[in-house]
């Protein structure tokens, strides 16, 4: 990925995996805008790191993605690079469900997870491909090659999620438009709620190895665990996520 010079739009930049991504960007020499629902936040992120751009924004809603589409294209006409960083992560029993009642909560990882970044990759990737240089980063997990059972709409998300990457890196070969595939294990942030990945990797040594990657052009990067889970066999996958559940199950029982 070329480091410098560009003009990058995070989602969910405020905090977390996004504002170390931010952080990073920032001191190479590119102008970085992040946007996300919580204003208070994005203004916290912007005391940290002065020059940084802020929007609010909830990409979970139609109408704000292309709003934020038109925005940033109108004010930022540079833009060359989007990742698509936001997510939200639930755990909970299928058995203990009341998919009546409580979908629309349930339907919003999906909506954030799976329509926010497959709609924005879907309206920048024209404006892209007039660019001299321009890339689209979608930040996947492990949990998109072995699923994490107590969090099934999750692993879900980011399998299709890695699927659509796939299928967007062959459509824009011919393109200017780099795709890249970053695939995080679990990292110590709140994603979930607070205290739930305390035991994750640290975020300062995952984002320096994930911009590592970049610099060296990687199109998949993983980390710790999920570096190895990219080309895990089939066997291996299925033992994994047993092995995971097995492991956790009693956090939803």
């Amino acid at each position: 990925m070329k480091m410098t010079g560009n003009t990058i739009l995070i989602t969910g930049g405020g905090s977390g995996i996004g504002l170390a991504f931010a952080e990073r960007f920032l001191k190479s020499g590119n102008t970085v805008i992040v946007c996300g629902r919580r204003e208070d936040v994005l203004r916290g992120a912007q005391e940290r790191l002065p020059g940084l751009v802020t929007r609010v924004c909830d990409v979970g809603d139609e109408r704000e993605r292309v709003a934020l589409f038109e925005w940033v294209t109108a004010n930022h006409p540079d833009v060359n690079v989007l990742v698509n960083n936001a997510g939200i992560q639930q755990r909970f029993n299928l058995l203990k469900t009341d998919a009546r009642t409580d979908w629309r909560e349930y339907g919003r990882e999906i909506t954030i997870n799976v329509d926010a970044p497959i709609h924005l990759s879907m309206l920048f990737a024209s404006y892209f491909a007039e660019k001299d240089y321009a890339a689209i980063l979608n930040v996947t997990s492990g949990l998109a090659f072995t699923p994490f059972a107590i969090a099934p709409i999750y692993s879900a998300t980011k399998a299709a999620l890695h699927s659509f990457t796939m299928s967007l890196r062959l459509q824009l070969s011919g393109t200017p438009v780099e795709i890249i595939e970053i695939a995080p294990p679990a990292v110590n942030t709140d994603l979930g709620g607070a205290g739930l990945h305390t035991q994750g990797e640290p975020l300062d040594a995952f984002a320096d190895s994930i911009f590592k990657g970049l610099e060296e052009g990687r199109a998949e990067i993983g980390y710790g665990t999920s570096e190895a889970r990219l080309r895990m066999s089939r066997d291996d996958v299925d033992k994994y996520a047993e092995q995971m559940y097995q492991a956790t199950k009693g956090l939803i029982e």
